[in-house]
């Protein structure tokens, strides 16, 4: 079965509550301007690694993150800042990971997108293309064996991870055992510099669902409104028993692969059609054709969000950096294992 959303165009009567599409706006900008931030500070050196922007597909991750509660699991990807920042991350985890501190969550272990706390359900990423669904069906079907019920776990991947072995065996086991999976698929036309008409020749991904037997979801990405509605209505979907959701999101990455990109493969004809809509000027100009914000607002939101990346910056610039002859390079769970056997010998 293949879900539609609302379209745009849909009447104010229908949107979420303005409550819930004024946080998710307000996350959407604080994931733009420290994404910004990340891109600056790595054209000036201070970050070594990758740094991959979520331009144009903010609407799509805040919508997930903010749909799942307290004891849900979610597993975001490359893009996805926004929805990071909507789960729980605070300005001050991200900079720390993509700065190396030792301070932050991966302790300057990891490269600045595999960063989470399984703990709270916050999965690192892992950086093969669909490897994240085997590991959230992992973490739902352990839950299951606990006994423990009510809980949702979400995980996005991009059009051209829908290609993968890992994607169809992971969807086809979910589907199985009937997992409260919601799979999230960014179809951004680009999987890097391969347009999706090298990448599957099917009308629509959404149509792959019907073929593992599972409930396929349809939104425009570029609109707040209906991704909150499509995967808030998935993710309550999935928590009442219904199984396995597919969210196919349309969309176009407005930026490269990465800072190291200059994306100069991409059609312009996509970036002038409604697919290269930016969807934070779009949930912008919602707020205000709906007075739920005016522009003076709007501003002062932009001015306190810069404000808070650049105090967690200095704050970052002014901590140790790791040293290696200091490390313990034990695991994190071979750490944690050694705590509960010394304190039960």
């Amino acid at each position: 079965m293949v879900q539609t959303a609302p379209s745009p165009a849909a009447t104010v009567e229908a949107a979420p509550r303005r409550d819930e599409f004024v946080r998710a706006f307000r996350v959407m900008l604080l994931a733009r301007l420290l994404d910004e931030k990340f891109a600056s500070l790595y054209r000036a050196g201070k970050i070594h690694g990758g740094v991959f922007l979520g331009k144009g597909q903010e609407a799509l991750s805040v919508a997930v993150g903010q749909s799942l509660c307290p004891g849900d699991i979610f597993a975001p990807l490359i893009r996805d800042q926004a929805g990071r920042l909507a789960f729980g991350e605070t300005i001050l985890d991200a900079v720390r990971t993509y700065m190396g501190s030792p301070l932050g969550p991966m302790r300057g272990r990891d490269g600045n997108v595999h960063r989470g706390k399984p703990r709270e359900g916050y999965l690192p990423m892992i950086s093969h293309l669909g490897a994240m669904i085997s590991v959230v069906n992992g973490a739902l079907l352990g839950r299951r064996f606990q006994g423990k019920t009510g809980a949702v776990g979400a995980t996005c991947l991009g059009e051209g991870g829908t290609s993968t072995g890992a994607f169809h065996e992971s969807l086809n086991q979910a589907a199985i055992e009937r997992l409260p999976l919601v799979l999230v698929v960014a179809d951004n036309q680009y999987a890097y510099s391969t347009p999706s008409s090298q990448q599957f020749a099917c009308r629509a991904l959404v149509d792959k669902a019907v073929g593992y037997g599972v409930t396929g979801h349809s939104v425009d990405g570029t609109d707040l409104e209906a991704c909150l509605q499509t995967v808030g209505a998935a993710v309550a979907r999935a928590r009442a028993g219904s199984g396995p959701q597919l969210i196919v999101a349309h969309l176009l990455r407005l930026c490269g692969h990465g800072e190291h990109d200059d994306a100069g493969y991409i059609d312009p004809k996509l970036k002038q059609s409604p697919l290269g809509r930016d969807c934070l000027k779009v949930a912008e100009e919602f707020l205000l054709q709906n007075q739920w914000a005016d522009a003076k607002s709007i501003e002062t939101w932009r001015a306190e969000k810069i404000k808070n990346i650049e105090e967690a910056v200095a704050i970052v610039q002014r901590e140790p950096t790791p040293d290696p002859f200091k490390e313990d390079w034990r695991a994190l769970a071979s750490e944690h294992l050694g705590e509960l056997r010394s304190e039960n010998p």
